[in-house]
């Protein structure tokens, strides 16, 4: 009886944002409620559930989103983002141009929100057709890949970062492990997929053609570069530099501070406020202005990370937890093969790689609990499932479509088999690391 629960409290949440439409928070309350009555819960105590599910959820997660999207927004408005892009373009020759799109996605979209990017990035892509005279599709796919991996593999992106705290993995961990994943993964499905892309004509809207972001004084490529890939030299460097043997206390405290999600973000952003805006005259107050904006952003994202941590709390609290542990623990299924099939069929079902990993991860966290399985590949395994067969129910498939100008068949052939090979070949490669490790 719990294992179905379960399962009818999972398929209830389907319906209701992909029929009924309810706004993905409201649709995880309701899941949660029914899970709590089917599973028998005292009636008295199931509005603690929520309300612990969803402060222990955000408790550790808000600071880290928020200032990671203050951080990105400035990214963008900067002009760092596009000084990136020119930068690694313009060091390579023409044959090599989509391995410069491909790096070109995948470290602008560690600091960048993937729609922000998403955005962002596709006036630069018209642009770099326009003067190079190579076909659209082909130059879009390796920096569009980029983007999608940085999303599902590596903090501070909302599901990754969230499942970090969801399996007490830990976020520099997570990071570089998600590195030696990605990039493998970004090569196939960005310029070696895109290689069978030539022959597609795309169509973009007219008015994308001569748009561009410009900023009107972009910043160095020194500083752009450093600003940012700090957050990922902060904590991969004092990961690393904790795993050395013969520190002190006093070096192992200091590191440990400076290792933390929270302060790596907040050092980030400061430097970004002074390298891309204080430095080069850029009124305080608009800096400011931006990134409080970007919070307003992430609100929605926030809420379904509330609404996950309502339903993962209710399975805890009904006793969920160990019935899944023992049912999931019986399959015969390697268990980052499990994380990653179960996010794989939330995906298909209602196209939200965030609501898949969430969904998937509150599932299988008893297992990872019970130990046997790396908690930093787990959440790599979700991730990688979370990007699987985007179709007519992802937002990033109709982005794709109408900024393209591409038919339905020509997007499946294109996106959806490039999120695909990310979704595959990223459980492959982590697969892989998980006999070296």
């Amino acid at each position: 009886m719990t294992i179905l629960a379960v399962l009818i409290s999972v398929a209830l949440l389907i319906v209701l944002i992909s029929v009924a439409k309810l706004h993905p928070f409201v649709a995880f309350l309701i899941a949660a409620l029914a899970a709590a009555l089917l599973l028998g819960q005292p009636l008295d105590t199931i509005a603690a559930s929520l309300t612990r599910g969803i402060g222990d959820m955000l408790g550790s997660l808000t600071a880290i989103l928020c200032l990671g999207a203050m951080f990105g927004r400035i990214i963008a408005d900067s002009g760092a983002a596009k000084r990136i892009a020119d930068t690694l373009i313009g060091a390579v020759g023409r044959g090599s141009i989509t391995l410069a799109l491909a790096a070109t996605g995948f470290i602008v979209g560690i600091p960048l929100f993937y729609n922000v990017g998403f955005v962002l990035m596709v006036p630069l892509i018209l642009s770099v057709a326009r003067r190079s005279g190579l076909p659209t599709v082909y130059l879009a796919i390796p920096m569009l890949s980029g983007l999608s991996i940085a999303h599902g593999f590596l903090p501070p992106h909302p599901s990754p970062t969230a499942l970090v705290g969801l399996f007490k993995a830990d976020m520099g961990w997570t990071l570089i492990y998600g590195a030696i994943v990605g990039v493998p993964t970004l090569l196939i499905a960005g310029p070696l997929f895109a290689r069978s892309l030539r022959g597609m004509t795309a169509r973009p809207q007219a008015a994308l053609g001569d748009v561009e972001v410009v900023a009107a004084d972009p910043p160095s490529a020194t500083a752009s570069f450093a600003v940012a890939l700090l957050p990922v030299v902060l904590l991969a460097g004092t990961t690393a530099a904790l795993a050395l043997a013969g520190l002190s206390p006093a070096a192992k405290g200091w590191l440990t501070f400076g290792g933390n999600p929270v302060v790596v973000m907040l050092v980030s952003l400061l430097a970004a406020i002074v390298m891309l805006g204080v430095m080069r005259g850029t009124p305080l107050a608009r800096v400011s202005g931006g990134s409080v904006d970007a919070v307003k952003d992430i609100a929605g994202i926030l809420l379904i990370v509330a609404g996950a941590g309502a339903l993962k709390q209710v399975f805890v609290d009904g006793g969920a937890d160990a019935a899944l542990a023992g049912w999931l623990g019986g399959l015969s299924l390697p268990p980052l093969v499990l994380g990653w099939g179960l996010a794989m069929a939330i995906r298909i079902a209602l196209g939200s790689a965030t609501i898949a990993g969430l969904t998937a991860a509150g599932i299988v966290q008893p297992l990872v609990a019970a130990g046997g399985v790396d908690p930093n590949l787990m959440v790599l395994a979700i991730g990688a499932g979370s990007l699987m067969c985007s179709h007519v129910n992802d937002s990033g498939f109709w982005m794709f479509k109408e900024y393209f100008g591409l038919t339905l068949g020509e997007t499946f052939r294109s996106w959806s088999v490039m999120e695909t090979l990310v979704g595959i070949f990223g459980l492959i490669f982590t697969l892989v690391l998980s006999v070296v490790i």
